[in-house]
Formats: C-alpha cells, sequence, structure tokens
C-alpha cells in the first residue's frame, strides 16, 4: 500500500502571501510527479506549482483566494511507486510555531489546541478564525502581541518590504487582514488615500516638506445616467503597476531629455545578421541594450540607486537590464542580466525567451528583479517621442519610439537616413540636464556607429 505523502509549496522567491487564483485537480485525480496542481499569481508573474511526486489525490487543503507562502499544505497525495519516497516533502516545520504560540496568552477562557488552517504557511495565525469575524479595532482572540511583540506592526516581511519600497510608515497603517494583520492592499489603500488628502506618505509618517501634493478628492460621477457603460476590473498586474507608478511619478522629479540616432547602417547590418541566422529574431532592442550598456559605463551615475534615506548613491557593478513587455494583461519588466557579457546573437535568443515567458504568465521572481536601468521601446507600434516613468528603485529609463527615415544634410545635400527618436527619462535628484544631455548625445553616437558596440 504506498503512503499518503504531502504536497506543499516550494521555494517561490521569498514571496510570502501569494493568492491562489486556480486550483486544477480535485480529489481522485491521478496526477504525475511535474503537473501543475495550482496556479498562483505575485505581484507581475503567474506561477504554476507542479507536483513533487506522481499518486492520486485523496485530499485538497486550500481553494481558490488563499494566500499562501513557501511549505504551505496544498494536498495530500496517495504516491505511487516507492521511488518516490525521496521526493516527499519534509515534515510541516513551519507549523510548529502555530501549535505553540498560543501557549504564553494572559489566563482567560481555555482553548483547545489546534492545527493550522488549511492555508498552511501562516504559522502565526489560528486555524479557524474566520476573516470577518474580528472587528477594526477589536484585540484579535489570540492575541497579536504574542506573534509581534511590544509596538512592532503584525505584517509579514514581504509586506514590510512592500511598505518601504513605497516609502510609508507601517506603523500608520491599519491591518484589515486576520487579527489585525497588515496585508499589500492596506498599504497601498494608505498610499491612495495620502495622495488624495495631499500627504506624502514618506517614513516616519510625517507630510515631506512643501505641504504635500494638495491633490483635489477623486472626482465621484455616475457615468450611466450619461449613456450606456461597462465596468471592466483592472488585472492584478495593472492594479499593482497602478500604485507604482503612481509613486514613481509623484516621489521622482522626472526631467526627459531627446534625442535623435541615425541608424541607417545599423539597421542594415541588422538585416543582414537576420538573413544569416534565419532561425533567430534579431530585433533593434539588442542594438539598444549593447549602447545602454556601453553608456552605463561611461557614465556610471546612471547605472545607480538612491538608498532608502535619498542620502547616499548605490553605484553598481553589474550591468542587468530591464526590458518593458507588453501583455495582454499589462505591462511588465522582466530583467536580462550581465548583458555586458553577452554577444548581440547571445542577447537576441535571451530576449526571445524572456518575452515568450512574459506573455504566457510564466516569469518567476528572479526574472522581475535586480535591473540597473530600463528601456521601453515602441517602435513597433508608433510615434516620434514620450516621458517614461522611471522605475523605482533606478534613476533613469529609456523610451525608445517609431525610426523614420527624414532628409538629413551632409554638408551637400539632403540624404535619406533613418532617424530613431529617444527620450531618456531620469531623477534629477541624482542627475542633472547636462549629464543627461551628454548620456543621450553618447547613446545616439554608439547606435550610429556599430562598430562602437563592439570596443
Amino acid at each position: 500500500m504506498a503512503d499518503l505523502k504531502e504536497a506543499r509549496v516550494p521555494d517561490i522567491g521569498g514571496h510570502a502571501d501569494v493568492p491562489v487564483i486556480e486550483v486544477l485537480i480535485k480529489p481522485g485525480d491521478t496526477v504525475e510527479k511535474d503537473q501543475s496542481l495550482i496556479t498562483l499569481e505575485s505581484d507581475k508573474a503567474t506561477m504554476e506549482v507542479p507536483a513533487p511526486f506522481a499518486g492520486v489525490v485523496k485530499e485538497i487543503k486550500l481553494k481558490v483566494g488563499d494566500e499562501v507562502s513557501e511549505g504551505a499544505l496544498i494536498a495530500v497525495i496517495e504516491a505511487a511507486g516507492a521511488d518516490t519516497a525521496s521526493s516527499a516533502a519534509p515534515a510541516p516545520k513551519v507549523e510548529e510555531p502555530a501549535a505553540k504560540a498560543p501557549a504564553p496568552a494572559p489566563a482567560a477562557a481555555p482553548q483547545p489546541k489546534e492545527e493550522p488552517a488549511p492555508q498552511g504557511g501562516r504559522s502565526v495565525l489560528p486555524g479557524n478564525a474566520p476573516e470577518g469575524d474580528v472587528a477594526p479595532q477589536a484585540r484579535p482572540p489570540f492575541d497579536a502581541k504574542l506573534v509581534m511583540p511590544g509596538d512592532a506592526p503584525y505584517a509579514t516581511p514581504a509586506v514590510r518590504a512592500f511598505a518601504r519600497e513605497l516609502g510609508v510608515d507601517i506603523h500608520q497603517v491599519k491591518g484589515s487582514g486576520r487579527g489585525g494583520r497588515i496585508v499589500r492592499e492596506d498599504i497601498t489603500a494608505y498610499v491612495k488615500h495620502a495622495l488624495a488628502s495631499g500627504a506624502r506618505p514618506v517614513q516616519g509618517g510625517s507630510v515631506a516638506a512643501g505641504g504635500g501634493l494638495n491633490l483635489l478628492p477623486w472626482p465621484k460621477v455616475d457615468f450611466a445616467k450619461f449613456g450606456a457603460i461597462e465596468e471592466k476590473p483592472l488585472s492584478r498586474i495593472q492594479k499593482i503597476s497602478g500604485a507604482n507608478l503612481a509613486r514613481n511619478w509623484a516621489m521622482i522629479p522626472h526631467v526627459t531629455q531627446h534625442e535623435d540616432a541615425d541608424i541607417t547602417e545599423l539597421e542594415a547590418f541588422r538585416k543582414k545578421l537576420g538573413d544569416e541566422n534565419k532561425d533567430l529574431k534579431i530585433t533593434p532592442l539588442v542594438f539598444q541594450i549593447k549602447a545602454v550598456v556601453a553608456a552605463l559605463k561611461k557614465f556610471p551615475q546612471f547605472n545607480a540607486s538612491l538608498d532608502e534615506s535619498g542620502e547616499k548613491l548605490v553605484l553598481k557593478k553589474y550591468f542587468h537590464i530591464g526590458i518593458a513587455v507588453d501583455t495582454p494583461d499589462g505591462l511588465v519588466v522582466p530583467v536580462i542580466r550581465d548583458c555586458d557579457k553577452k554577444g548581440l546573437l547571445d542577447l537576441a535568443v535571451e530576449l526571445g525567451e524572456i518575452s515568450r515567458k512574459a506573455r504566457d504568465k510564466k516569469l518567476g521572481p528572479n526574472d522581475m528583479s535586480g535591473g540597473c536601468f530600463s528601456i521601453s521601446s515602441l517602435g513597433g507600434i508608433g510615434g516620434t517621442a514620450f516621458t517614461p516613468i522611471v522605475n523605482a528603485p533606478e534613476v533613469a529609463i529609456l523610451g525608445v519610439s517609431k525610426a523614420q527615415t527624414k532628409p538629413v544634410w551632409n554638408g551637400k545635400e539632403f540624404a535619406p537616413r533613418l532617424i530613431l527618436p529617444l527620450s531618456l527619462s531620469y531623477d534629477h535628484r541624482v542627475i542633472d540636464g547636462a549629464l543627461a544631455a551628454r548620456f543621450a548625445s553618447f547613446l545616439a553616437t554608439q547606435l550610429g556607429d556599430i562598430r562602437r558596440l563592439l570596443l
């Protein structure tokens, strides 16, 4: 008789409380090793969790809408064959803190010792407390101070990091989760309220010098009285991206430098290279990546980030480039690493792979982190210029519009040249206008003479 084994959530890149959006199995199903069990959706990527071994599903321990972390119990599976023993998940160590947490509670009506909720992975929460049973100001029955002693806010490390990223003092945020736990939605709601009321949600809970943004409340309009309407909810990616973009636009003093690059020779070489590599799509973007890396090496202040205090500049010695990818659910920015160590063909292969992963919702946390500088290309769509928003904590971003053939005076006559518009947005706290103009001019020179990319 085969053993009953537990399938648990593996390492998901340090993310916590990731929502379950699909349960792909049901009791009685026979699953193969590596067959998808559930689908999780993090901030900007969808991940399928595979079965660690083959067998028959006996019991499912979570449902759509649950939030899980590494180690959360997904299902109990009757494993098929002895060879799967090594694939079994380790003993559920994450459940021990939950069972022990109530022990030091103040004297009160005795409560039975309970196992953690089927959602698993939340070792600090009692398993049977319904989400809606705790009043906003009421002390949770298990006493949150046993988990987060003193005045420490009750929130996961991931939520704390999210608050720091937005510049929010988490002590000022009231939690809406079970037992007063602070969740990501509480942070974004706090930021939205602060922006609408004219205050900047900076560290320490104080309003920034200058009296805040002084914004009017968002207008409330009954659009249906003017004609037929249709309501369509935003995707999760759009919601998260919207909050990040609002934060970046409000807190970073943006300036955009525009420049034109003559890519006539570059485009001729790109087409020739494509003819020689029929099975590989070589886009202008791979040349732009190489040119950006050369510019970052010459102007290291662009390959940097401000620290949390805003008083130190962190200069990076690596060159990871974020590429904005348009997907049906919104814009995502996967990162290609170590671009300085890769040739044009290597970059073309990796760019194609990561773009497919983005559109198929297969990006993992590692694919989305560590970027130094971003490129947002609208060249395949159109436009002559735009103002891309800096992707914090980066300090600059390059926007690329559609190349057009234009007459250019060469000293004797007007000749047709292929001109690529470049739009460089930068954080004016770190980069001044003269430095930005030099960066953009150098970038245009690199693109104008592809031989320079080999130097």
